[in-house]
């Protein structure tokens, strides 16, 4: 057997056998498994279609702000001994600084708040003593006047609808019956009238010391709110504040002349009329205007009522027709131009949270809708529209951090 000897080119590849320059990479040689499309043995996520995975997670977290705001409005409703004059407080601090502020010019901080505060209370306490004083002066005048209104809208619904005095007796007798079928009830109803008369006494003094503190050292209350905070979102949420409080001194300004306006044409209108309790019913105007579109309305009715059994149908549609050419002045030309300038809120809006506010808090929440919409709208647009502090505020801002 002849041996072989080995090569010089032993253990050296074969240069025909090499990959040639710019060629590409041999691939590895794998067998690729075969994909499974069988619809049931996918996963759940692949079942179920885009859009409906993107509503239930914005479903599930508009519960949960439902349930917070539904938890806040219950908290709010729990502690409304305390919560509604802090809110009546807040609103009448934001109409009385711009008079706290003229005052500290010539007096001490505390001395002008605290005269601002005594003010105020002159001068509800006054209006309310003028409506009483008013109404017991009247009250003989007024009694033989609705007397003989009264008989006056009888024989007029008589000769109009046909109605006879048995029928009206009867209603009458009616009326009585259900009255005193709850008579039953009288004690506990005037327990609840005199628990209701004992919360609305706390509730006004803690609104007047809160309105003192307010006028007095709002700023240092408003910078311990901030620090709460943390501290990469605090300036945003300073600014939000002046903003928010920027909107509730345009709103009260503006009510403010709304009310006047109205009260001085419902007023005049009713002493022209002759209206028994005419001071009053300007007086009662000029507070029912504090809410937007319904207070009005509903104080607007009642010297159409006293017309009425007063001095007769044909002065009680006289009276009407006043009421609503005042209230369409109001509508077309003093909201549009004061109080639609000042909060920048669309008039459905306005309509809308009104409701909304009568439906969960009753009067209350219809006079806090208004500007709780105004305030939520310009925060909302200074927060997501733009990191821009509104060309109108900037003064305002730069006060606040100066005063801070």
């Amino acid at each position: 057997m002849r041996l072989r000897m080995p090569s010089s080119r032993a253990g050296q590849a074969d240069p025909a056998g090499l990959p040639r320059l710019g060629a590409p990479a041999p691939q590895p040689t794998t067998t690729a498994e075969p994909v499974d499309t069988d619809p049931t043995h996918q996963p759940a996520a692949w079942q179920v279609p885009m859009g409906v995975r993107t509503a239930s997670e914005w479903a599930w977290r508009l519960i949960v702000v439902a349930t917070a705001l539904l938890g806040t409005l219950w908290l709010f409703a729990y502690l409304s001994e305390v919560t509604v004059p802090l809110i009546v407080a807040l609103l009448l601090a934001a109409l009385l600084f711009p008079v706290v502020r003229l005052l500290s010019r010539v007096l001490p901080r505390g001395a002008a708040a605290g005269l601002t505060v005594v003010g105020t209370l002159a001068f509800i306490i006054g209006a309310l003593s003028f409506v009483g004083s008013q109404f017991t002066s009247q009250f003989g005048d007024i009694s033989n006047q609705v007397g003989q209104g009264v008989d006056e809208v009888r024989s007029w619904f008589r000769t109009s609808f046909g109605i006879t005095d048995t029928q009206v007796d009867e209603w009458i007798d009616k009326v009585r019956e259900q009255a005193s079928s709850g008579s039953g009830s009288l004690g506990q109803t005037a327990a609840q009238a005199g628990l209701t008369v004992t919360h609305v006494v706390a509730g006004f003094f803690i609104a007047m010391f809160a309105l003192f503190f307010f006028l007095y050292d709002g700023e240092r209350i408003w910078a311990w709110v901030v620090r709460l905070f943390p501290r990469t979102s605090r300036d945003r949420v300073h600014t939000s504040g002046v903003i928010a409080w920027g909107q509730l001194s345009a709103f009260t300004r503006a009510t403010i002349l709304v009310a006047a306006v109205d009260a001085l044409g419902i007023g005049i209108v009713a002493a022209v009329l002759g209206v028994p309790f005419a001071s009053g019913i300007a007086v009662l105007v000029f507070f029912g205007a504090f809410v937007p579109v319904i207070g009005a309305a509903i104080s607007g009715a009642v010297p159409v009522l006293l017309a009425l059994v007063a001095l007769g149908p044909v002065q009680a549609l006289i009276m009407l027709g006043g009421v609503i050419a005042v209230q369409q002045l109001e509508s077309h030309v003093l909201q549009p131009f004061l109080l639609g300038r000042a909060v920048r809120v669309h008039p459905l809006a306005v309509i809308l949270g009104i409701a909304a506010g009568v439906v969960v808090a009753g009067i209350l929440g219809a006079l806090i809708a208004v500007p709780l919409v105004a305030v939520l709208n310009a925060v909302g647009h200074h927060l997501l529209d733009s990191r821009e502090v509104p060309e109108d505020l900037e003064e305002e801002v730069e006060e606040a951090d100066a005063e801070k």
